[in-house]
């Protein structure tokens, strides 16, 4: 080994899910939205002129920062702790962000929910104590932690692949677990959720919300009562915006302001402006959004009905996927005639789950192809 080697940074990287090269695929391995941005995303772009691409993008991302804050209050207003994780309107109510609710002083925003996770990880997790989070979970934890030498222990899932909240009351540096869990789909109830807040208020407790808007209820509507909690949010899955890479931190605006001290310590510039004026766009259409979640909610409950028939089992996903195991087919061979067909699925070779594939739902027509090659695969019975 050279002697220069000995002070390099050795990390295990994530690993993310493969981006096939060909175009005829059925791409159901990375959580993609199947359906295009909204309209008014698409008029946007149409609408932009180069010449402001010779400046700097605004460093505070005013515009779409406000926009969220809209979004997220205009949500908030009209269906808070309803059944439904959002409602629909024609427009959003422009004087709703100056409401009681959520203010542009407490939107954090990223070029995609990785980096503002990794900012956070980054400004809070700091303490000598373990931060802790799910042992089946997002596979980005453990290497940021690695990576920024922060303490953790995985704490496991119970034999159904939910989240104890009871293993989240011991001393931590920090916590945090998606709503709902990826790569298990399964969703923690907003009371339990509070529950692990009500156990944790000395440290700083992380719900990353990627795919809340496909079942479930937000957790903002907690950031009333804990100031120690931070939602992570995303338009790559629900607002079809994951080449824009467009994330997104709710908080108190005193965290925020540590949030962006960090941020603006590493790289000031980092939402484009291609980016900024389009995630605006996109937070703009709710009638858009919710038309296309209404979608992707219905062909994943068809879906359950059609992969239980063929004999997979799997936990109630109230995500974009499902996390699915088949009674005689192993998971690793499935996965590779899946691909040999063309139809790219996620599989993880790690314990406790490897032998299930978490299939990303697709439309209505590419889940068909799906299933029409399951019904005549050998060993799986219609």
């Amino acid at each position: 080994m050279k002697k220069w080697e000995e002070n390099i940074r050795r990390v295990t990287p994530y690993v993310p899910g493969e981006q096939p090269k060909r175009a005829d695929v059925v791409k159901l391995n990375t959580n993609e939205n199947p359906y295009p941005p909204s309209p008014k995303v698409a008029e946007a772009l149409r609408q932009m002129q180069t010449e402001p691409m010779r400046k700097y993008p605004d460093p505070e991302a005013k515009l779409l920062v406000e926009a969220i804050a809209r979004m997220e209050t205009h949500a908030m207003q009209n269906c808070a702790f309803s059944d439904d994780s959002v409602c629909a309107g024609d427009v959003i109510d422009h004087s709703l962000a100056d409401s009681e609710c959520i203010t542009p002083g407490q939107i954090f925003v990223g070029v995609g929910s990785d980096d503002v996770l990794a900012m956070i990880f980054l400004t809070f997790f700091n303490s000598e104590k373990p931060i802790l989070f799910p042992d089946i979970t997002y596979s980005f934890y453990d290497v940021w932690a690695d990576m920024l030498r922060i303490p953790y222990v995985r704490q496991p899932l119970n034999d159904a692949f939910e989240i104890e909240s009871k293993d989240y009351e011991k001393e931590n540096g920090g916590v945090i677990f998606p709503n709902p869990n990826a790569p298990t789909g399964a969703l923690l109830p907003l009371d339990t959720v509070e529950d692990i807040l009500r156990h944790n208020s000395d440290v700083i407790v992380v719900v990353d919300e990627a795919y809340i808007d496909f079942g479930g209820i937000t957790s903002v509507g907690l950031l009333k009562k804990y100031d120690n909690l931070i939602v992570v949010k995303t338009f790559s899955k629900s607002r079809s915006m994951a080449g824009m890479r467009i994330g997104y931190a709710v908080a108190s605006e005193e965290l925020i302001r540590y949030l962006n001290d960090v941020k603006y310590s590493f790289n000031s510039y980092t939402m484009n402006q291609t980016a900024i004026a389009l995630g605006t766009a996109a937070a703009e259409d709710p009638v858009y959004f919710e038309e296309t979640r209404r979608k992707i909610m219905a062909t994943r409950e068809r879906a359950k009905d059609e992969l239980a028939k063929l004999g997979f089992s799997f936990q109630n996903s109230q995500a974009n996927f499902l996390f699915v195991t088949h009674r005689s087919v192993p998971a690793a061979e499935l996965f590779a005639a899946l691909k040999e067909e063309g139809i790219y699925v996620r599989y993880f070779n790690k314990p406790r789950i490897d032998n299930y594939l978490r299939i990303t739902i697709g439309t209505d027509e590419e889940m068909e192809r799906l299933y029409a090659f399951l019904r005549v695969y050998p060993g799986i019975e219609c």
